[in-house]
């Protein structure tokens, strides 16, 4: 327990007892907690960024790994991390591909912590799913913990309507979450199949509580499926019983957690005004974890892998400003410059996933000349019980029609 005085004067002197929680403690730093997506510090000793050998220290060693080690690329991560994967791809196809490659005794995630964890959870018990570094966690899946969503549950058993409820979770969630999603009869989803995984979960109850991410479910109900703005509520788990009414849960389609990516949510309805005075003719293509009016006022929406492909298809000298993280719109900028297609950031401010961005050539450089040598470094196990349900709720997801 901390005591805080605040005062203007010894006069008017106030004494809170204020007890730190978990998360504040570890914000500050005063704490570690492996379970985290905000992670651990990593152990050993990393080669300097600045060693120009780095590059081929990094090709050394894979090759010496040979068919042992499969390295996954997220589209987000940097260039010179991005050199070395094996794939690359969204979360969940990363991890379907790890799923697919028994042979391999290491996978190294070039991703974040949510994600080594479903590649855990996909992958046979022989294989060993590695992170290069510990603290790169995702801000969103962090919105949401096992307790608070316990709690969740409690307030909406209270209000009578728990068995009515399915939860829906996003791929970008702790392996506690989905596991709670496994146990509690409701499915995943990624950002490209969210609407049938919302049909489906109609079909099993009246109301959906969907988890970490509240624009990804608000647009699909309200985008995709028809729905209206007033039928979603915003879950606060920071406030008592969520901030809501039991009415207004009881009234609600859609409980959305309040959670949110960082940097998709920064993204405005200014920006999209701005870049379109800006750029005349220019197409505006966002990711569904973008704000409501900013989805709204987008000419296309879509996952990451739906993105790519848009601008496969676009053609010659046509304009782009891109809603996403900036690692991947840079690199399609460059990837159909020849191509003659104008490709921009959303945003006038640049803005790169800092927890992806944690994951750099000297953290892969040290992760696989450590397995090369017979040590096993960095390793992402995610226990028995919560692996049993957490894959129950994306078998659920793999069998969606």
């Amino acid at each position: 327990m901390r005591v805080v005085t605040t005062a203007q004067s010894p006069a008017d002197s106030v004494t809170l007892d204020v007890q730190p929680t978990p998360l504040a403690l570890l914000l500050l730093g005063r704490e570690a907690d492996p379970r985290s997506e905000r992670g651990v510090e990593c152990p050993g000793d990393l080669p300097s960024p600045s060693d120009p050998d780095l590059v081929e220290r990094a090709r050394a060693a894979k090759e010496r790994l040979g068919d042992k080690v499969f390295v996954l690329g997220h589209h987000y991560q940097r260039d010179e991390v991005i050199q070395f994967a094996d794939v690359t791809g969204d979360s969940f196809k990363l991890a379907r591909d790890a799923a697919a490659r028994p042979d391999a005794e290491y996978i190294v995630f070039c991703g974040v912590h949510f994600m080594a964890e479903s590649a855990d959870i996909l992958t046979t018990d022989d294989q060993k799913v590695v992170l290069p570094d510990l603290a790169a966690g995702c801000s969103m899946a962090d919105m949401a913990t096992a307790e608070q969503v316990a709690e969740c549950w409690d307030v909406l058993t209270e209000a009578g309507i728990a068995e009515q409820v399915v939860p829906v979770s996003y791929m970008n969630s702790s392996a506690d979450i989905k596991a709670f999603t496994g146990k509690h009869g409701g499915t995943i989803c990624t950002s490209s199949n969210a609407k049938r995984a919302l049909e489906w979960a109609f079909e099993q109850g009246e109301k959906i509580l969907f988890l970490p991410d509240q624009h990804l479910g608000r647009n699909t109900a309200v985008r995709d499926m028809g729905f209206s703005l007033d039928d979603c509520v915003v879950y606060n788990p920071h406030k008592p019983g969520g901030g809501l009414t039991a009415e207004q849960l009881r009234d609600a389609k859609m409980i959305l957690w309040r959670g949110h990516c960082s940097v998709h949510g920064r993204f405005s309805l200014e920006s999209v005004e701005d870049v379109r005075a800006r750029i005349p003719g220019v197409n505006v293509l966002v990711h569904p974890e973008c704000k409501h009016e900013v989805v709204a006022a987008a000419d296309h929406v879509g996952s990451t892998e739906h993105i790519i492909q848009t601008l496969e298809a676009a053609p010659a000298g046509s304009k782009w400003a891109i809603g996403t993280e900036l690692n991947l719109v840079r690199r399609l900028a460059n990837r159909f410059a020849a191509e003659n297609k104008e490709i921009v950031f959303l945003d006038k401010t640049v803005c790169f996933c800092s927890t992806m961005n944690r994951i750099d050539l000297p953290h892969l450089v040290w992760t696989l000349e450590s397995l090369a040598d017979g040590k096993l470094v960095n390793r992402i196990e995610v226990d028995r019980e919560t692996e049993q349900f957490a894959k129950l709720a994306l078998e659920r997801m793999l069998a969606l029609p």
